[in-house]
């Protein structure tokens, strides 16, 4: 994982914490909604990862003339069998990267919605099931809103985590600058990493530990956004799961075989805050969904009896 890393900052320059938010999507088995202004490096973001991994990458451009069928596959007649024949979509992919998925229609969005949470298609009453690893790296553009379809809450509830580039520091736009000018580095990126180790490393974040307090306070971290005034419509249970897959992640990438509420920290607002849908009020206050998920993490108490960071579950 860190050479996939390393990989990707060739690319992305002077983002360490948005590679890694990446990172840990892909090892909690989740999809990745990266959310930011224009030429901030969203879809360098998904490619680099997608290049990263020597498996199969397949590219969606959301147009809004797009149909489900372009996204998951269409049965064709055959006249010399005399039988209908499916032919995959670009969703049959290890890494699917859809670019500026809000331009497409909600009916071609909701095409991604099965094969997201359940891994699969179903076409014509048949189900196709897809491989592993399968995630899927969306990116969509908040500020231009001319010809686009805001996601629904069933969709943004789909994927694990949603990070935000922004703007690099003068350092490292100069470091970009001298090194990507005159060459694109996605050119040369080659794979470090392949399918099966991906699995195989998903496997070991399943078998990490989280103690049973940690699982609590996962759970009351969660239910105290249900509880917010500022809140419309707080946190799912699906991502109390989300939550707790993405801290097993974050302690893998951090060496440790346990889980510790520093991880849970390090995952809350990414994990959490596209998920909440705040009510008039704070919008009027200027609040946003990140501010609202970091007082729930300064106001719930930190179980005493967790594991500290850097200290054996035992």
């Amino acid at each position: 994982m860190r050479r996939i890393a390393a990989n990707v900052e060739r690319v992305l320059v002077g983002k360490p914490d948005v590679v890694r938010i990446a990172l840990v999507t892909l090892l909690a088995e989740g999809h990745l909604l990266v959310e930011d202004v224009p030429g901030v490096g969203k879809t360098s973001l998904a490619k680099a990862l997608a290049r990263s991994i020597d498996c199969t990458v397949s590219r969606i451009q959301f147009t809004p003339d797009l149909l489900p069928s372009d996204v998951t596959g269409v049965s064709i007649y055959n006249r010399q069998t005399g039988e209908f024949e499916f032919r995959p979509g670009p969703v049959f992919a290890n890494i699917v990267v859809g670019d500026e998925i809000n331009r497409a229609s909600p009916k071609t969005q909701s095409a991604l919605l099965e094969c997201m949470e359940e891994q699969q298609v179903t076409v014509d009453t048949t189900t196709y099931h897809l491989d592993d690893p399968f995630m899927v790296i969306a990116t969509q553009n908040p500020i231009e809103m001319e010809g686009t379809y805001a996601l629904p809450e069933a969709q943004r509830d789909r994927f694990t985590a949603r990070v935000s580039i922004g703007y690099p520091d003068q350092q490292a736009e100069l470091a970009m600058v001298d090194e990507h000018a005159g060459h694109n580095p996605l050119t040369d990126l080659q794979p470090v990493s392949d399918g099966d180790t991906v699995n195989r490393l998903i496997k070991m974040v399943r078998a990490v530990h989280i103690a049973p307090e940690v699982r609590r306070y996962a759970v009351d971290l969660v239910a105290a956004t249900r509880q917010v005034p500022e809140i419309r419509l707080g946190a799912s249970p699906r991502s109390t799961l989300q939550l707790v897959r993405s801290a097993r992640a974050q302690a893998a990438l951090s060496g440790r075989d346990f889980v510790v509420p520093d991880d849970l920290h390090a995952v809350a607002v990414p994990v959490l805050a596209h998920r909440l849908v705040l009510t008039t009020e704070a919008h009027a206050a200027r609040r946003s969904a990140t501010d609202v998920v970091r007082s729930v993490l300064g106001r719930v108490p930190v179980p005493q009896g967790a594991p500290a960071n850097g200290q054996n579950r035992r």
